[in-house]
């Protein structure tokens, strides 16, 4: 028998509480961060060293971009975030709506578990797979060599 949503139980609430949490602590963070204009290395910001992968071959790794794409994302630059790195602006709107969702389920007491679960198939793994390649040909292509 399904509980309505003002008997749920508060493990729901937590979920959407743990959902937003996250999901807002990345997005603070990317708030946080000053995007850096050569589209890449924002991430030095938080502590981490270059790239590894550009320092070795002076080419963008796979993921090349994503945390300033993240960092144009929330400040409103969307365009910019998307020229950036096209699947780290995909994601920031993921974020971002998962952000909110985890709002609706911590006040509310829906679940979240359910359609996290359908929307997480290999069809959608598979896609994300390939569009990170896409955005990978992407950034080999408009890469300007240091």
């Amino acid at each position: 028998m399904e509980r309505s949503a003002g008997s749920r139980l508060p493990v729901e609430r937590l979920y959407g509480l743990a959902l937003t949490l996250a999901s807002g602590g990345v997005l603070g963070v990317a708030a946080w961060l000053t995007p850096d204009p050569e589209g890449h290395g924002t991430h030095t910001q938080l502590g981490f060293t270059r790239c590894g992968w550009v320092a070795l071959f002076d080419k963008p790794c796979p993921t090349c971009g994503m945390t300033t794409a993240f960092g144009h994302a929330a400040e409103g630059q969307f365009l910019q975030s998307a020229v950036t790195q096209p699947v780290g602006s995909l994601l920031s709107l993921i974020a971002a709506a998962m952000l909110w969702g985890g709002v609706h389920a911590a006040i509310s007491g829906a679940r979240v578990d359910g359609l996290l679960l359908r929307l997480v198939n290999r069809w959608t793994l598979l896609g994300g797979f390939a569009l990170l390649l896409a955005a990978w040909g992407y950034k080999l292509a408009v890469w300007i060599p240091s």
